[in-house]
């Protein structure tokens, strides 16, 4: 079923829809009590808004997988979080169809003084998973990591690239309907970040939802087949992943 604060009947086959969208921030000027001070006795603004997205509407087929491109700003990161859920938008609304899964910000949810065990299922509920779903999938988890020796060991212990691993692999097996992807496939060495693309791949091959950010535009147009290219909070583009690509490139 779609969810939304105000719902609507829409299309069976449509997992993301997106209308109307428009979410703006408060870029401050200040960094101290003391320059705020000074600007307010100056007149000078001590904050202007930014517009990172602007009446922007598509929709996303279920099983479709789409790469959301554009240079930095463009508001494609702001626009993963609006359909995840972790921000709210200023004006239009976010329709999704199942469970949604956002490696947005891998590994937010990880507390540094439990262990990498007792990480994966606090990890997994906050990605929706129930204590059975994580039981029957946990040998899984641990062995995609390829940090078995020290599952039981403090996360504060753990390298940036352990770190990483565990936080990627729990929340490449939840069970998802919609799997957002934000800038996370650089985790690890090279073998490490095929396996994850196999992953993905495959998970898109069982029908799964993809919407993808990346920099590496080789690999978005490999693992994406649409593409929707925003520039200044808005779409210059929706079509062809490896068109959107070129016309990037182009500038």
């Amino acid at each position: 079923m779609l969810k939304s604060s105000d719902t609507t009947q829409t299309a069976v086959e449509e997992a993301i829809v997106v209308e109307n969208l428009r979410k703006s921030f408060k870029l401050r000027h200040t960094h101290s009590l003391k320059e705020t001070f000074l600007a307010a006795m100056k007149r000078k603004p001590l904050t202007t808004d930014f517009n990172a997205l602007n009446d922007v509407s598509f929709s996303v087929a279920r099983g479709e997988s789409l790469a959301l491109l554009g240079f930095n700003g463009s508001g494609k990161s702001t626009m993963l979080k609006l359909i995840s859920g972790v921000l709210a938008p200023d004006h239009g609304r976010v329709l999704t169809r199942g469970r949604v899964a956002g490696l947005i910000e891998v590994g937010a949810g990880f507390h540094p003084d439990l262990s990498g065990r007792e990480n994966v299922y606090l990890n997994a509920a906050i990605l929706g998973m129930s204590k059975r779903e994580t039981e029957a999938r946990f040998d899984e988890i641990v062995a995609f990591s390829e940090i078995e020796r020290f599952i039981d060991t403090e996360v504060k212990h753990y390298s940036s690239g352990m770190f990483l691993r565990l936080a990627f692999s729990v929340a490449i097996h939840t069970e998802v309907d919609i799997l957002l992807i934000d800038e996370i496939l650089s985790v690890g060495d090279e073998p490490f970040q095929e396996k994850c693309l196999a992953r993905i791949r495959g998970l898109h091959d069982e029908g799964k939802t993809l919407v993808v950010v990346s920099h590496d535009l080789n690999m978005v147009s490999n693992l994406c087949q649409r593409g929707v290219l925003l520039r200044g909070g808005q779409i210059a583009f929706d079509g062809d992943s490896k068109e959107a690509v070129a016309l990037m490139r182009a500038g």
